[in-house]
């Protein structure tokens, strides 16, 4: 066999490869796809983020490096969900009146945490707010939607940047600054999660720990999606509002 005949089979080869992989990882795209768009408007459809996170996959596939010690299921959710995220960035749909309404709600929560002793009620917070509770509801689910990020954290290098805590991956060869921090962060977001009641905090890690969609905490918890998606749509805030003062990035939850 010629040189160009063997660089050309190395090349088909590694083509094939690359394809099978991606064939075997597409199934990840849709599932985090669906995780995703559970806390959109119904107005974005599931297929825009499918595509975006093909895309994501594909790159991760093509730019994957075995040397650096991160399992490749671990690096391509990381960047098919990076990809879904860019791609609704770009559609920036979030008004400003929702994010003036995500910030009362942040304000209303502080105060009555502060007179309570404690996480107020969701029905404590709509009165506050002078709304219904449905209208409560509604807005929080809007508001989380037009957040689109998960729990997220400055770069240790750099503020601009943002990491997702929960749905990163890290390399396994970081040092042990890079732990600590990781370690602090980590404890912090968990005393937030404390003062969550308890059937928040069970959705809140069903949801993120377990990595189970709302469908499937529904029937774990007995409760209809809608209920799971409400109880999701509140913690959220309640967290922004007990981070407050830490160096959490809590404005992105």
């Amino acid at each position: 066999m010629s040189q160009a005949e063997t660089a050309y089979k190395e090349q088909t080869d590694e083509t094939r490869d690359r394809d099978q992989l991606i064939l075997k990882e597409l199934p990840q795209v849709y599932y985090i796809a669906k995780r995703i768009h559970e806390r959109l408007p119904q107005q974005v459809p599931l297929e825009d983020l499918v595509h975006a996170g093909v895309i994501g996959l594909i790159g991760a596939v093509r730019t994957f490096d075995p040397g650096r010690q991160v399992p490749l299921k671990s690096y391509t959710k990381f960047r098919i969900r990076g990809a879904i995220l860019d791609s609704l960035r770009e559609l920036d749909w979030g008004s400003r009146r929702l994010r003036n309404k995500g910030r009362q709600i942040d304000e209303a929560i502080s105060k009555l945490a502060n007179k309570l002793g404690r996480q107020p009620e969701e029905q404590e917070i709509a009165a506050q707010l002078g709304i219904s509770i449905d209208e409560f509801y509604e807005t929080v689910h809007r508001i989380n939607g037009a957040t689109l990020l998960g729990q997220q954290v400055n770069s240790l290098y750099d503020d601009s940047e943002k990491h997702d805590l929960i749905e990163s991956a890290p390399s396994k060869d970081e040092g042990p600054f890079e732990r600590c921090v990781r370690t602090e962060i980590k404890e912090k977001l968990a005393k937030a999660i404390a003062t969550l009641s308890e059937k928040e905090q069970m959705v809140i890690s069903l949801y993120y720990k377990e990595e189970l969609t709302m469908k499937e905490i529904a029937a774990v918890l007995h409760l209809a999606e809608s209920r799971v998606s409400q109880i999701h749509s509140v913690a959220l805030p309640k967290l922004r509002a007990a981070l407050q003062g830490t160096n959490f990035d809590a404005t992105l939850l």
